[in-house]
């Protein structure tokens, strides 16, 4: 998909009664410009450093209108931690650990089966554009299955 041009972005949000502030551009250029996803803070702290009377409040009302916009992504990591992301970057999907918080992206590819059978099994057309998957990375099983390990064999001659 192509990237939307400032002009095309101050278009979209007039058709939805807005417009496109200093503030709201500078929030936007920040998210577009990270090759990574942001949060609220992140973003705030890189806005300040140009607009430095940019409220934090400002930040959040801003993410929250342009992710009801569909302009950017959110991702709940669970535990309060949201991060950002263009929504104009690929599909993608994350895999959360919950020990260690480390976020891996999920190839898109092992999508294509459970969307398939989501369709046969239920009839079910399942948008699987973005989500996050919480478990435990390999390093925390690891480290987890040695603790059982050293546990179960205490005692044991």
């Amino acid at each position: 998909m192509a990237a939307r041009s400032r002009n095309e972005l101050e278009r979209e949000l007039q058709d939805q009664g807005y417009r496109l502030t200093p503030q709201r551009t500078m929030i936007l250029d920040v998210i577009r410009e990270s090759d990574d996803h942001v949060s609220a803070e992140q973003i705030y702290a890189r806005v300040r450093e140009v607009y430095p009377h940019v409220n934090i409040s400002t930040v959040y009302r801003t993410l929250d209108l342009l992710s009801g916009l569909s302009l950017v992504t959110r991702t709940d990591l669970g535990e309060g931690r949201v991060l950002y992301h263009w929504a104009e970057k690929s599909d993608h999907h994350h895999l959360i650990c919950q020990k260690c918080g480390d976020v891996a992206l999920l190839d898109n590819d092992l999508l294509k089966p459970l969307k398939q059978t989501l369709y046969v099994r239920y009839g079910f057309h399942a948008s699987l554009d973005h989500f996050a998957l919480f478990g435990r990375c390999a390093k925390c099983s690891a480290t987890t299955t040695e603790v059982v390990r050293a546990t179960e064999t205490d005692g044991e001659p």
